[in-house]
């Protein structure tokens, strides 16, 4: 087992055991009143698991009248397209049946665990770090709870950093990203 895998499974288990429907109303709650949330354009991935759920964050970015786009996997990549009924898509998460790519000004992004650089560990596929690459002008704002924080994380060159982190406790914004 490689050291980022050995790391993805220990801070898989902290999620799981750090999610309460109490934290994840916290941070939808930060989310809503940082500045982030006066942006137009929302990427919201779609929760599944453990992961901080977005379901009614998504909601009341919708009521407020944002853009919300969500993510789809075409093609090997992931693409941020329109919030539409959502029916299984790549790796067992809800996606739009269809969409094109669209640019939104700050993705809401999953992970596993976040240093105070504002490195980033996911799953491992690169699909979000490929999507940021491709949109550096959007904000990149992880949202996680705050068991999931590392001291310190390896860095791969296609890694990109976070803007920010969003957890039950707060906003923490990282200005090397």
């Amino acid at each position: 087992m490689t050291d980022k895998q050995m790391l993805r499974a220990r801070y898989a288990r902290l999620r799981a055991q750090a999610k309460t429907a109490q934290k994840d109303a916290a941070i939808a709650e930060y989310v809503m009143r940082s500045p982030y949330f006066q942006a137009e354009s929302f990427f919201v991935y779609c929760s599944v698991g453990s992961e901080v759920a977005t379901d009614r964050l998504i909601a009341a970015l919708l009521a407020a009248g944002k853009r919300v786009c969500v993510p789809r996997i075409e093609g090997g990549a992931m693409l941020a397209v329109p919030y539409a009924p959502l029916e299984e898509g790549a790796f067992g998460i809800p996606a739009p049946r269809a969409g094109g790519d669209t640019f939104c000004e700050v993705a809401l992004a999953p992970l596993l665990s976040f240093d105070m650089t504002g490195m980033r560990l996911g799953r491992g596929g690169g699909y979000y770090d490929a999507w940021f690459a491709r949109r550096p002008q959007t904000v990149r704002v992880g949202l996680a709870y705050a068991a999931q924080r590392a001291q310190a994380l390896p860095r791969e060159p296609w890694d990109v950093y976070l803007h920010a982190v969003i957890t039950e406790e707060g906003v923490l914004r990282f200005p090397n990203a």
